[in-house]
């Protein structure tokens, strides 16, 4: 059995070496399938499998986004170079399929689809048939299947490791959606994150049956016109109510309006509750200066740790926005974090090695002659790789950890203090405080210059655009003496009156670097998140404030690394909107869905930093 399976190493090996250059007609075969559910919905699936006889494991890609080109003959361009002929060089069979209700396949598209009643259909059960039809019927497969995704689809990968299937060994969600409301895409907090939302929600949802096609028909909504800025845009239709009369009939947008609060609605379509009992080893990816979906990432990571414990788990992150481990070079903004981020760095480092290890290199002869798998515990004791690798921006460069965050770690606390100042001293004046005026018919802007849609450039942006404004605080700490590493969440705390019954706060934290740096004075976004002050005691029972009451406002922002270096300073500014990222609150007790125009009204925020009252930010730290 060894000299067999070391004549199929060495049988792929060569294949991988021929394969290279290969036009990729010549490489792969393309076969198009219409897969039966147990309900009878068929669902369009491509395979692409090796011009190689040798058994393969299969790669399932589930997507929302469409599987094009359709047709015999038709290839990807990203089957001739980049992130999937890294596979198909390595002998392994590749398929696509449309999930139900979208491009090819029939059915009825349903947002987050929430897990079934016995007997009926999620996707978790369409992941299990499309394994059990795949593993059935296409040639000269080992039996052995993975599915990866990244965004959306990264929510359909970790239905593939929640189906059940015994042929799935491996799993890849990378920038997995998990909850729309608390993070990812729609919300952060319970405040809608605007300009995604309007851009995306209308083209992923659509009232009733779907007829297979290969482009989904066009839907019709106003857009940002030329010569002017989304700020402007977004301001000047004023309300939810009116945008959401704008857009084509929208069923998940008229969904989030009619559950403007975290009900059961919503938490039935939070997929962290679901990650109970995972058999497949899961290697979960993400971006630090993700835009879209970097809470579902790290979130994801520690449900499966809570849930799911003896389950082989890796968490890969690194310095990229939103999907830029597949196809990004390692830059963002004006910032290069070297060959180490760029995506063949990543693709050859982390996801080539854990699927091969897992669908191939796993295998054990006893799995050869069909006898039992080794259990999970096993395979992870023997699993060098199940760990932690995070990729430090600040420190450039890459470290591992056994766990997440860091047992070694430790919390720092910084106060805001009097005069602007940011230190781990407790406030001692008996009163301090800062005030500012959050005025929501001239909201801070999320980042300058403001285009026509969303720069993903403002998770590293220079944040002084900001200074002068009368409705931002900033708090600095004095130039660090040594280098801070960062590892963990971000815990906002902060003591507040307002002038009205409800508004949002922003924090922004900041690395300011020294004049003598090649980027002088640059204030670098290391992380920033909004809260809507309603749910500071509950995100299912909203409560108003009580003018001039001192309240205390807490919230967790997504996890930061990061180094700031000796000579840098910590910045902290805190905020009421952030427009028109997220949209911006009537600063009233209302509903936002429905609220008029002259309810938006002007909130004065005093924000305390004194004995008994101190707003602070707590950071997770580890040494070097």
């Amino acid at each position: 059995m060894i000299r067999l399976t070391l004549l199929l190493v060495l049988t792929l090996t060569a294949f991988h070496t021929a394969a290279a250059g290969m036009p990729f007609d010549s490489l792969c075969t393309k076969t198009e399938h219409r897969i039966a559910m147990r309900d009878g919905v068929r669902l369009h699936t491509t395979v692409y499998a090796p011009r190689c006889a040798e058994a393969a494991p299969m790669l399932i890609f589930r997507t929302p986004y469409g599987c094009a080109p359709y047709g015999p003959g038709r290839f990807p361009a990203s089957l001739d170079e980049g992130y999937l002929r890294e596979y198909l060089e390595r002998g392994y069979i590749l398929v696509m399929q449309d999930v139900r209700g979208r491009y090819m396949s029939e059915g009825e598209f349903v947002n987050i689809r929430p897990a079934a009643a016995e007997g009926a259909t999620d996707e978790t059960t369409d992941s299990y048939d499309t394994v059990e039809w795949l593993v059935r019927n296409v040639p000269h497969n080992n039996g052995r299947v993975g599915f990866a995704g990244s965004s959306y689809p990264g929510f359909y990968a970790l239905m593939g490791a929640l189906c059940g299937h015994p042929a799935v060994r491996a799993v890849s969600p990378q920038a997995p959606v998990v909850d729309w409301f608390m993070g990812d895409d729609t919300h952060h907090n319970g405040v809608l994150m605007l300009t995604d939302s309007y851009r995306f929600i209308p083209g992923m949802s659509r009232p009733g049956e779907h007829t297979p096609a290969e482009r989904m028909p066009a839907r019709k909504y106003p857009s940002c016109p030329e010569g002017m800025t989304e700020y402007e845009f977004f301001l000047g239709i004023a309300t939810l109510d009116s945008l959401g009369r704008m857009l084509p009939p929208t069923p998940f947008w008229e969904e989030m309006a009619a559950h403007p609060d975290y009900d059961a609605w919503w938490q039935a379509r939070d997929v962290r509750r679901r990650c109970h009992d995972i058999r497949p080893a899961v290697l979960i990816v993400g971006g630090t200066y993700d835009a879209e979906d970097c809470y579902g990432t790290w979130n994801l990571y520690r449900a499966i740790r809570s849930q799911s414990p003896a389950t082989p788990c890796r968490l890969v992150i690194g310095p990229w926005s939103h999907g830029a481990w597949r196809n990004g070079s390692g830059r963002l903004g004006p910032f290069d974090f070297g060959a180490e981020a760029s995506w063949r760095y990543y693709v050859e480092r982390f996801e080539l090695s854990f699927f091969e290890r897992w669908l191939r290199d796993g295998a054990t002869e006893g799995e050869a002659e069909g006898e039992p798998h080794p259990t999970d515990t096993e395979r992870a004791e023997k699993d060098a790789g199940a760990e932690v690798s995070v990729y430090i921006p600040g420190r450039n460069g890459w470290r591992t950890f056994d766990s997440w965050p860091p047992a070694a770690s430790r919390e720092v606390t910084l106060y805001l203090r009097e005069d602007g100042r940011l230190d781990t001293l407790h406030p001692a004046a008996r009163r301090s405080r800062s005030h500012y005026r959050s005025d929501p018919n001239d909201p801070v802007p999320y980042m300058e210059p403001l285009g026509r849609k969303r720069d993903k450039r403002y998770m590293v942006a220079d944040q002084r655009f900001t200074d002068g404004r009368s409705d931002v605080v900033t708090f600095a700490s004095e130039p660090l003496e040594r280098d801070l590493t960062l590892a963990g969440p971000v815990e906002v705390e902060l003591e507040v009156a307002i002038s009205t019954t409800d508004a949002d706060f922003v924090v922004r934290l900041s690395d300011q670097f020294p004049e003598r740096d090649s980027l002088p004075g640059y204030r670098m976004l290391v992380r920033g998140d909004v809260m809507r002050g309603r749910y500071r005691r509950s995100f299912s029972l909203p409560e108003p404030f009580r003018p001039g009451r001192v309240e205390r406002v807490r919230f967790t922002m997504p996890d930061a690394v990061h180094t700031f270096r000796a000579g840098h300073r910590i910045v902290v500014q805190v905020q009421s909107s952030w427009f028109p990222l997220a949209e911006r609150s009537p600063q009233q007790f209302v509903n936002p869905w429905t609220c008029r125009p002259e309810e938006f009204l002007p909130c004065d925020v005093t924000l305390l930093h004194e004995r008994g009252h101190a707003s602070a930010i707590t950071l997770r730290v580890v040494g070097e």
